[in-house]
Protein backbone atom coordinates (compact mmCIF):
# COMPACT_ATOMS: atom_id res chain seq x y z
CA UNK A 1 0.00 0.00 0.00
CA UNK A 2 1.51 3.14 -0.80
CA UNK A 3 1.56 6.35 0.82
CA UNK A 4 -1.59 7.84 -1.74
CA UNK A 5 -3.48 4.78 -0.08
CA UNK A 6 -3.19 5.52 3.36
CA UNK A 7 -3.57 9.57 2.68
CA UNK A 8 -7.25 8.44 1.14
CA UNK A 9 -8.04 6.05 4.01
CA UNK A 10 -6.72 8.25 6.52
CA UNK A 11 -9.19 11.82 5.42
CA UNK A 12 -11.86 9.35 4.13
CA UNK A 13 -12.06 7.59 7.71
CA UNK A 14 -12.03 10.31 9.84
CA UNK A 15 -14.80 12.10 7.85
CA UNK A 16 -16.78 9.26 8.47
CA UNK A 17 -15.96 8.92 11.86
CA UNK A 18 -16.98 11.77 12.71
CA UNK A 19 -20.10 12.07 10.62
CA UNK A 20 -21.05 8.96 12.17
CA UNK A 21 -20.25 10.34 16.16
CA UNK A 22 -22.28 13.60 15.24
CA UNK A 23 -25.13 11.79 13.81
CA UNK A 24 -25.24 9.06 16.56
CA UNK A 25 -25.08 12.01 19.42
CA UNK A 26 -27.81 13.83 17.70
CA UNK A 27 -30.09 10.65 17.83
CA UNK A 28 -29.19 10.49 21.51
CA UNK A 29 -30.08 13.91 22.69
CA UNK A 30 -33.08 13.69 19.86
CA UNK A 31 -33.83 10.25 22.02
CA UNK A 32 -33.83 11.80 25.16
CA UNK A 33 -35.56 14.96 24.66
CA UNK A 34 -38.52 12.82 23.36
CA UNK A 35 -38.60 11.13 26.10
CA UNK A 36 -38.88 13.61 28.59
CA UNK A 37 -41.73 15.31 26.44
CA UNK A 38 -43.26 11.84 26.57
CA UNK A 39 -43.40 11.61 30.19
CA UNK A 40 -47.03 11.85 31.83
CA UNK A 41 -45.52 14.22 34.56
CA UNK A 42 -45.72 17.88 33.73
CA UNK A 43 -42.40 19.07 33.22
CA UNK A 44 -42.85 22.76 32.29
CA UNK A 45 -41.69 26.07 33.69
CA UNK A 46 -45.03 27.01 34.96
CA UNK A 47 -45.30 23.57 36.20
CA UNK A 48 -42.17 23.72 38.34
CA UNK A 49 -43.06 27.18 39.45
CA UNK A 50 -46.39 25.66 41.22
CA UNK A 51 -44.71 22.67 42.59
CA UNK A 52 -42.36 25.09 44.45
CA UNK A 53 -45.12 27.10 45.64
CA UNK A 54 -47.15 24.18 47.06
CA UNK A 55 -43.95 23.13 48.57
CA UNK A 56 -43.17 26.37 50.55
CA UNK A 57 -47.21 26.36 51.91
CA UNK A 58 -47.38 22.77 53.09
CA UNK A 59 -43.69 23.38 55.12
CA UNK A 60 -45.26 27.02 56.09
CA UNK A 61 -48.66 26.82 56.19
CA UNK A 62 -49.43 22.99 56.87
CA UNK A 63 -51.79 20.14 55.03
CA UNK A 64 -54.88 22.82 55.50
CA UNK A 65 -52.98 25.89 53.75
CA UNK A 66 -52.03 23.40 51.00
CA UNK A 67 -55.70 21.72 50.71
CA UNK A 68 -57.11 25.59 50.74
CA UNK A 69 -54.73 26.12 47.47
CA UNK A 70 -55.39 23.28 45.42
CA UNK A 71 -59.17 23.93 46.33
CA UNK A 72 -59.36 27.39 45.21
CA UNK A 73 -61.50 28.14 42.89
CA UNK A 74 -63.34 24.77 43.16
CA UNK A 75 -64.36 24.73 39.73
CA UNK A 76 -60.62 25.61 38.53
CA UNK A 77 -58.81 23.39 40.95
CA UNK A 78 -55.25 22.94 40.84
CA UNK A 79 -54.26 19.31 39.26
CA UNK A 80 -51.76 18.59 42.07
CA UNK A 81 -50.83 15.43 43.74
CA UNK A 82 -49.66 15.81 47.43
CA UNK A 83 -49.44 11.63 48.07
CA UNK A 84 -47.56 10.34 51.33
CA UNK A 85 -45.73 7.01 52.06
CA UNK A 86 -48.78 4.77 51.94
CA UNK A 87 -49.78 5.95 48.56
CA UNK A 88 -52.39 8.10 50.10
CA UNK A 89 -53.34 11.55 48.54
CA UNK A 90 -54.34 14.60 50.30
CA UNK A 91 -57.02 14.96 48.77
CA UNK A 92 -58.59 11.80 49.16
CA UNK A 93 -58.41 11.38 45.61
CA UNK A 94 -57.29 8.05 43.38
CA UNK A 95 -53.78 8.40 42.10
CA UNK A 96 -52.18 5.53 39.61
CA UNK A 97 -49.50 3.66 40.93
CA UNK A 98 -47.58 4.18 37.35
CA UNK A 99 -48.26 7.89 37.72
CA UNK A 100 -46.36 8.05 41.41
CA UNK A 101 -43.56 5.60 40.46
CA UNK A 102 -42.50 7.63 37.68
CA UNK A 103 -42.59 11.08 39.78
CA UNK A 104 -40.54 9.36 42.56
CA UNK A 105 -37.94 8.34 39.72
CA UNK A 106 -38.19 11.87 38.41
CA UNK A 107 -37.13 13.20 41.95
CA UNK A 108 -33.99 11.56 41.76
CA UNK A 109 -32.86 12.79 38.83
CA UNK A 110 -30.55 15.42 38.76
CA UNK A 111 -32.17 17.15 35.50
CA UNK A 112 -35.58 17.41 36.41
CA UNK A 113 -35.11 19.22 39.56
CA UNK A 114 -38.14 21.06 41.01
CA UNK A 115 -41.00 19.29 38.92
CA UNK A 116 -41.37 17.08 41.63
CA UNK A 117 -40.88 17.96 45.38
CA UNK A 118 -40.49 16.03 48.84
CA UNK A 119 -41.96 17.68 52.02
CA UNK A 120 -42.25 16.60 55.26
CA UNK A 121 -45.22 18.28 57.04
CA UNK A 122 -45.93 18.60 60.51
CA UNK A 123 -47.80 16.33 60.69
CA UNK A 124 -45.45 13.62 60.35
CA UNK A 125 -46.04 12.39 57.02
CA UNK A 126 -44.03 13.04 53.86
CA UNK A 127 -45.58 14.46 50.54
CA UNK A 128 -44.82 13.73 47.43
CA UNK A 129 -45.61 16.57 45.15
CA UNK A 130 -46.22 16.51 41.59
CA UNK A 131 -48.75 17.98 38.96
CA UNK A 132 -49.66 15.33 35.90
CA UNK A 133 -48.99 16.11 32.93
CA UNK A 134 -52.19 17.93 30.14
CA UNK A 135 -53.91 14.89 28.35
CA UNK A 136 -53.39 15.30 24.41
CA UNK A 137 -56.42 15.79 21.46
CA UNK A 138 -56.31 11.66 22.50
CA UNK A 139 -56.89 11.76 25.67
CA UNK A 140 -53.25 10.34 26.79
CA UNK A 141 -51.06 12.59 29.03
CA UNK A 142 -48.13 13.56 28.00
CA UNK A 143 -48.49 12.78 24.17
CA UNK A 144 -47.16 9.23 24.46
CA UNK A 145 -48.30 6.35 22.73
CA UNK A 146 -51.97 4.90 24.02
CA UNK A 147 -49.78 1.22 23.88
CA UNK A 148 -47.28 2.60 25.91
CA UNK A 149 -49.38 4.22 29.12
CA UNK A 150 -49.34 0.99 31.52
CA UNK A 151 -45.51 0.50 31.07
CA UNK A 152 -44.34 3.02 33.68
CA UNK A 153 -41.67 5.79 33.75
CA UNK A 154 -39.23 5.34 30.68
CA UNK A 155 -35.92 3.93 31.20
CA UNK A 156 -32.89 5.31 31.53
CA UNK A 157 -31.18 6.63 28.65
CA UNK A 158 -27.72 4.97 27.77
CA UNK A 159 -25.20 6.61 25.00
CA UNK A 160 -26.16 4.22 22.11
CA UNK A 161 -22.39 2.76 22.10
CA UNK A 162 -23.37 0.18 19.94
CA UNK A 163 -24.99 1.48 16.75
CA UNK A 164 -21.54 3.84 16.90
CA UNK A 165 -19.59 1.56 17.05
CA UNK A 166 -21.12 -0.59 14.10
CA UNK A 167 -21.43 2.56 12.25
CA UNK A 168 -17.57 3.11 13.03
CA UNK A 169 -16.28 -0.41 11.48
CA UNK A 170 -18.58 0.02 8.40
CA UNK A 171 -16.83 3.32 7.92
CA UNK A 172 -13.74 2.18 8.30
CA UNK A 173 -14.49 -0.57 5.72
CA UNK A 174 -16.22 1.86 3.19
CA UNK A 175 -12.72 3.93 3.33
CA UNK A 176 -10.67 1.27 2.79
CA UNK A 177 -12.62 0.10 -0.36
CA UNK A 178 -12.78 3.71 -1.27
CA UNK A 179 -8.71 3.77 -0.84
CA UNK A 180 -8.40 0.94 -2.85
CA UNK A 181 -10.08 1.87 -5.52
CA UNK A 182 -8.26 5.31 -6.47
CA UNK A 183 -4.78 3.80 -5.66
CA UNK A 184 -4.85 0.97 -7.58
CA UNK A 185 -5.06 2.36 -10.72
CA UNK A 186 -2.30 4.95 -9.56
CA UNK A 187 -0.05 2.22 -8.92
CA UNK A 188 -1.19 1.16 -12.41
CA UNK A 189 -0.29 4.10 -13.83
CA UNK A 190 3.16 5.06 -11.90
CA UNK A 191 4.78 1.72 -12.81
CA UNK A 192 3.78 2.20 -16.68
CA UNK A 193 5.36 5.40 -16.33
CA UNK A 194 8.61 3.53 -14.70
CA UNK A 195 8.62 1.25 -17.53
CA UNK A 196 8.12 4.13 -20.33
CA UNK A 197 10.95 6.13 -18.57
CA UNK A 198 13.34 2.86 -18.68
CA UNK A 199 12.66 2.38 -22.46
CA UNK A 200 10.26 -0.05 -22.71
CA UNK A 201 6.92 1.48 -24.52
CA UNK A 202 4.63 -1.81 -25.04
CA UNK A 203 3.17 -1.65 -21.76
CA UNK A 204 -0.35 -0.32 -22.19
CA UNK A 205 -3.05 0.04 -19.31
CA UNK A 206 -6.01 -0.13 -21.63
CA UNK A 207 -6.69 -4.13 -20.74
CA UNK A 208 -6.23 -3.42 -16.92
CA UNK A 209 -8.41 -0.37 -16.83
CA UNK A 210 -11.23 -1.47 -19.36
CA UNK A 211 -13.78 -2.35 -16.79
CA UNK A 212 -13.66 1.46 -14.99
CA UNK A 213 -15.00 4.76 -17.12
CA UNK A 214 -13.57 7.19 -14.73
CA UNK A 215 -11.33 10.27 -15.10
CA UNK A 216 -8.12 7.44 -14.44
CA UNK A 217 -9.31 4.81 -16.66
CA UNK A 218 -9.50 8.67 -19.48
CA UNK A 219 -5.53 9.03 -18.44
CA UNK A 220 -4.95 5.32 -18.75
CA UNK A 221 -5.91 5.63 -22.57
CA UNK A 222 -4.26 8.72 -23.04
CA UNK A 223 -1.08 6.93 -21.73
CA UNK A 224 -1.19 4.42 -24.27
CA UNK A 225 -1.73 6.75 -26.58
CA UNK A 226 1.06 8.49 -25.81
CA UNK A 227 3.49 5.56 -25.85
CA UNK A 228 2.18 4.79 -29.66
CA UNK A 229 2.96 8.36 -30.62
CA UNK A 230 6.81 7.76 -28.99
CA UNK A 231 6.85 4.07 -30.54
CA UNK A 232 6.24 5.75 -33.96
CA UNK A 233 8.57 8.56 -33.13
CA UNK A 234 11.58 6.40 -32.03
CA UNK A 235 10.86 4.11 -35.24
CA UNK A 236 11.28 7.13 -37.32
CA UNK A 237 14.49 8.45 -36.09
CA UNK A 238 15.48 5.00 -36.62
CA UNK A 239 14.69 4.34 -39.78
CA UNK A 240 15.93 8.20 -40.36
CA UNK A 241 19.28 7.25 -39.01
CA UNK A 242 19.13 3.83 -41.55
CA UNK A 243 18.02 5.91 -44.29
CA UNK A 244 20.61 9.24 -44.19
CA UNK A 245 24.03 6.82 -43.34
CA UNK A 246 22.28 4.98 -46.65
CA UNK A 247 22.35 7.81 -48.47
CA UNK A 248 25.52 9.42 -47.52
CA UNK A 249 27.34 6.23 -48.03
CA UNK A 250 26.96 6.22 -51.83
CA UNK A 251 28.21 9.86 -52.30
CA UNK A 252 31.34 9.10 -49.71
CA UNK A 253 31.78 5.49 -51.64
CA UNK A 254 32.26 7.94 -55.28
CA UNK A 255 34.04 10.60 -53.92
CA UNK A 256 36.69 8.14 -52.40
CA UNK A 257 36.81 6.82 -55.76
CA UNK A 258 37.35 9.77 -57.05
CA UNK A 259 40.31 10.59 -54.99
CA UNK A 260 41.64 7.69 -55.73
CA UNK A 261 41.67 7.67 -59.62
CA UNK A 262 42.83 11.32 -59.11
CA UNK A 263 45.89 10.47 -57.43
CA UNK A 264 46.90 7.55 -60.37
CA UNK A 265 45.49 9.74 -63.61
CA UNK A 266 47.33 11.59 -65.35
CA UNK A 267 47.02 15.20 -65.70
CA UNK A 268 44.25 15.17 -68.88
CA UNK A 269 41.78 13.12 -67.14
CA UNK A 270 42.06 15.19 -63.92
CA UNK A 271 40.06 17.52 -64.54
CA UNK A 272 36.83 14.86 -64.92
CA UNK A 273 37.63 13.26 -61.80
CA UNK A 274 37.92 16.61 -60.18
CA UNK A 275 33.79 17.78 -61.41
CA UNK A 276 32.96 14.29 -60.16
CA UNK A 277 34.12 15.27 -56.66
CA UNK A 278 32.62 18.69 -56.80
CA UNK A 279 29.19 16.93 -57.75
CA UNK A 280 28.84 14.14 -55.34
CA UNK A 281 30.21 17.55 -52.47
CA UNK A 282 27.42 19.25 -54.02
CA UNK A 283 25.17 16.32 -53.50
CA UNK A 284 26.11 16.03 -50.38
CA UNK A 285 25.99 19.71 -48.83
CA UNK A 286 22.53 19.54 -50.31
CA UNK A 287 21.47 16.25 -48.70
CA UNK A 288 22.67 18.31 -45.22
CA UNK A 289 20.68 21.35 -45.94
CA UNK A 290 17.69 19.20 -46.68
CA UNK A 291 18.24 17.60 -43.07
CA UNK A 292 18.75 20.58 -41.57
CA UNK A 293 15.72 22.22 -42.74
CA UNK A 294 13.56 18.90 -41.85
CA UNK A 295 15.33 18.71 -38.19
CA UNK A 296 14.06 22.55 -37.62
CA UNK A 297 10.79 22.04 -38.65
CA UNK A 298 10.23 18.20 -36.61
CA UNK A 299 11.53 20.28 -33.58
CA UNK A 300 8.47 23.05 -34.14
CA UNK A 301 11.19 25.69 -34.27
CA UNK A 302 10.40 26.80 -38.39
CA UNK A 303 11.87 30.59 -37.64
CA UNK A 304 8.98 33.58 -38.24
CA UNK A 305 5.22 32.70 -38.77
CA UNK A 306 3.69 36.03 -38.42
CA UNK A 307 5.01 37.29 -41.97
CA UNK A 308 2.22 38.83 -43.87
CA UNK A 309 2.61 36.63 -47.79
CA UNK A 310 0.78 38.36 -50.86
CA UNK A 311 0.47 34.50 -52.42
CA UNK A 312 0.24 35.74 -56.15
CA UNK A 313 3.39 37.58 -56.38
CA UNK A 314 5.34 34.48 -54.69
CA UNK A 315 3.80 32.56 -56.96
CA UNK A 316 4.56 34.81 -60.33
CA UNK A 317 8.52 34.75 -58.92
CA UNK A 318 8.30 30.99 -58.31
CA UNK A 319 6.31 30.32 -62.01
CA UNK A 320 9.05 32.75 -63.72
CA UNK A 321 12.15 30.66 -62.35
CA UNK A 322 10.27 27.35 -62.57
CA UNK A 323 10.05 28.32 -66.70
CA UNK A 324 13.61 28.86 -67.22
CA UNK A 325 14.23 25.65 -65.49
CA UNK A 326 11.25 23.62 -67.24
CA UNK A 327 12.54 25.33 -71.18
CA UNK A 328 15.92 24.19 -70.42
CA UNK A 329 15.23 20.46 -69.97
CA UNK A 330 12.03 20.67 -72.72
CA UNK A 331 8.45 21.36 -70.59
CA UNK A 332 6.50 24.29 -70.49
CA UNK A 333 4.86 25.91 -67.31
CA UNK A 334 0.89 27.32 -67.61
CA UNK A 335 0.74 29.34 -64.30
CA UNK A 336 -1.22 32.15 -64.68
CA UNK A 337 -3.24 32.38 -61.74
CA UNK A 338 -4.96 34.85 -59.70
CA UNK A 339 -5.34 35.13 -56.05
CA UNK A 340 -5.06 38.06 -54.82
CA UNK A 341 -4.49 36.96 -50.92
CA UNK A 342 -1.95 37.20 -47.73
CA UNK A 343 -0.93 34.35 -45.57
CA UNK A 344 0.33 34.44 -42.72
CA UNK A 345 3.73 32.60 -42.38
CA UNK A 346 7.04 32.65 -43.49
CA UNK A 347 7.75 33.28 -46.91
CA UNK A 348 10.94 31.47 -47.75
CA UNK A 349 9.70 28.36 -46.01
CA UNK A 350 6.41 28.62 -48.02
CA UNK A 351 8.51 29.22 -51.50
CA UNK A 352 10.44 26.68 -50.51
CA UNK A 353 7.60 23.75 -50.17
CA UNK A 354 5.64 25.04 -53.47
CA UNK A 355 8.86 24.96 -55.19
CA UNK A 356 9.64 21.25 -54.02
CA UNK A 357 6.21 20.11 -55.50
CA UNK A 358 6.35 22.67 -58.60
CA UNK A 359 10.25 21.12 -59.25
CA UNK A 360 9.17 17.64 -58.74
CA UNK A 361 6.41 18.15 -61.30
CA UNK A 362 8.98 19.54 -63.82
CA UNK A 363 11.40 16.91 -62.66
CA UNK A 364 8.60 13.80 -64.11
CA UNK A 365 6.76 15.32 -66.52
CA UNK A 366 7.17 13.94 -69.94
CA UNK A 367 8.98 15.48 -72.30
CA UNK A 368 7.73 18.39 -74.59
CA UNK A 369 4.24 18.41 -71.85
CA UNK A 370 3.01 20.92 -69.81
CA UNK A 371 3.10 21.23 -65.72
CA UNK A 372 0.14 23.44 -64.57
CA UNK A 373 -0.53 25.76 -61.86
CA UNK A 374 -3.91 26.43 -60.58
CA UNK A 375 -5.41 27.89 -57.91
CA UNK A 376 -8.88 28.48 -56.24
CA UNK A 377 -10.00 30.80 -53.76
CA UNK A 378 -12.28 30.10 -51.00
CA UNK A 379 -13.34 33.17 -49.83
CA UNK A 380 -16.31 32.30 -47.58
CA UNK A 381 -14.11 29.12 -45.67
CA UNK A 382 -10.80 31.38 -46.02
CA UNK A 383 -9.02 28.79 -47.74
CA UNK A 384 -6.89 28.79 -51.03
CA UNK A 385 -6.24 25.66 -52.98
CA UNK A 386 -3.21 25.32 -55.20
CA UNK A 387 -2.99 22.70 -57.57
CA UNK A 388 -0.03 21.35 -59.56
CA UNK A 389 -0.40 18.76 -62.33
CA UNK A 390 1.85 16.99 -64.52
CA UNK A 391 1.90 14.33 -67.35
CA UNK A 392 4.71 12.31 -65.58
CA UNK A 393 3.91 8.13 -64.59
CA UNK A 394 2.44 8.62 -61.70
CA UNK A 395 2.63 7.01 -58.84
CA UNK A 396 0.93 3.50 -57.57
CA UNK A 397 -2.08 4.08 -55.98
CA UNK A 398 -0.79 1.99 -52.82
CA UNK A 399 1.99 4.45 -52.68
CA UNK A 400 0.23 7.92 -53.13
CA UNK A 401 -0.21 8.28 -49.26
CA UNK A 402 3.99 7.19 -49.09
CA UNK A 403 5.59 9.99 -51.28
CA UNK A 404 5.66 12.23 -48.65
CA UNK A 405 7.43 9.84 -46.07
CA UNK A 406 11.17 10.49 -45.32
CA UNK A 407 13.36 9.03 -48.13
CA UNK A 408 10.70 7.22 -50.12
CA UNK A 409 11.07 7.17 -54.05
CA UNK A 410 8.23 5.77 -55.72
CA UNK A 411 8.97 2.28 -57.45
CA UNK A 412 8.30 4.03 -60.81
CA UNK A 413 10.98 6.59 -60.51
CA UNK A 414 13.17 5.49 -58.52
CA UNK A 415 15.50 3.86 -61.21
CA UNK A 416 15.62 7.60 -62.67
CA UNK A 417 15.19 9.56 -60.14
CA UNK A 418 18.20 11.69 -58.83
CA UNK A 419 16.69 13.05 -54.98
CA UNK A 420 16.95 11.99 -51.93
CA UNK A 421 13.11 11.37 -51.21
CA UNK A 422 12.97 14.63 -48.67
CA UNK A 423 11.58 17.10 -50.60
CA UNK A 424 7.78 16.51 -50.47
CA UNK A 425 8.36 15.20 -46.63
CA UNK A 426 9.92 19.22 -46.36
CA UNK A 427 6.77 20.39 -48.10
CA UNK A 428 3.80 18.79 -46.30
CA UNK A 429 5.60 19.67 -42.93
CA UNK A 430 5.99 23.16 -43.90
CA UNK A 431 2.55 23.28 -45.32
CA UNK A 432 1.36 21.46 -41.78
CA UNK A 433 2.86 24.23 -40.12
CA UNK A 434 1.63 26.91 -41.71
CA UNK A 435 -1.88 25.13 -40.55
CA UNK A 436 -2.49 23.47 -44.09
CA UNK A 437 -2.91 20.92 -45.90
CA UNK A 438 -1.41 18.31 -49.04
CA UNK A 439 -2.46 15.53 -50.71
CA UNK A 440 -1.70 13.79 -54.08
CA UNK A 441 -3.51 11.76 -56.93
CA UNK A 442 -3.40 10.47 -59.79
CA UNK A 443 -5.29 12.18 -62.84
CA UNK A 444 -7.45 9.86 -65.03
CA UNK A 445 -6.02 10.72 -68.33
CA UNK A 446 -2.19 9.97 -67.15
CA UNK A 447 0.20 12.18 -64.56
CA UNK A 448 -0.01 13.47 -60.67
CA UNK A 449 -2.06 15.99 -59.24
CA UNK A 450 -0.82 17.64 -55.75
CA UNK A 451 -3.37 19.46 -54.32
CA UNK A 452 -2.16 22.26 -51.46
CA UNK A 453 -4.52 23.87 -49.20
CA UNK A 454 -3.78 26.64 -47.24
CA UNK A 455 -5.81 29.12 -44.74
CA UNK A 456 -5.54 32.88 -45.40
CA UNK A 457 -6.14 35.98 -43.76
CA UNK A 458 -9.58 38.56 -44.06
CA UNK A 459 -9.23 41.03 -46.20
CA UNK A 460 -8.53 43.95 -44.22
CA UNK A 461 -10.60 46.96 -45.01
CA UNK A 462 -8.80 50.16 -46.46
CA UNK A 463 -8.27 52.82 -44.26
CA UNK A 464 -11.40 55.44 -43.66
CA UNK A 465 -13.48 52.31 -45.44
CA UNK A 466 -16.51 51.97 -43.61
CA UNK A 467 -16.98 48.21 -41.68
CA UNK A 468 -20.23 46.22 -42.87
CA UNK A 469 -22.38 46.46 -40.07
Amino acid sequence: MGRLFWKFFFFIAIAQITATVGVGVLFWIENLERNNRSSEIDLSPPASFMIRSAAATLQFGGTEALRSLINEGHEHRLKLYAVDENMVDLMGREVPTKLVEEARALLSSTRQRHVVELVKAANGHSYLLFIPAPPDEFGNRGGRDPRMRDRGPPPPMFFPSMPIAVALVASLVFALLLAWYFSHPIRHLKNAFAQAASGNLDLELEPVMSSRSDELADLGRDFDAMTAKLRVLMESQRRLLHDVSHELRSPIARLQVAIGLARVQDRDKLELTLERIERESMRMDSLVGELLTLSRLEANVPGSMEEDIPIEALLADMVADAEFEAQANGRHIDGRVECPVEIKGNPELLYRAIENVLRNAIKHTAADTTVQITAQVDYAEHLLHLSILDRGPGVPEDELDQIFELFFRSSRTRSNSAGHGLGLSIARRIIEAHHGAIRATNRQDGGLQVDITLPFMPEKPAPGQALDA
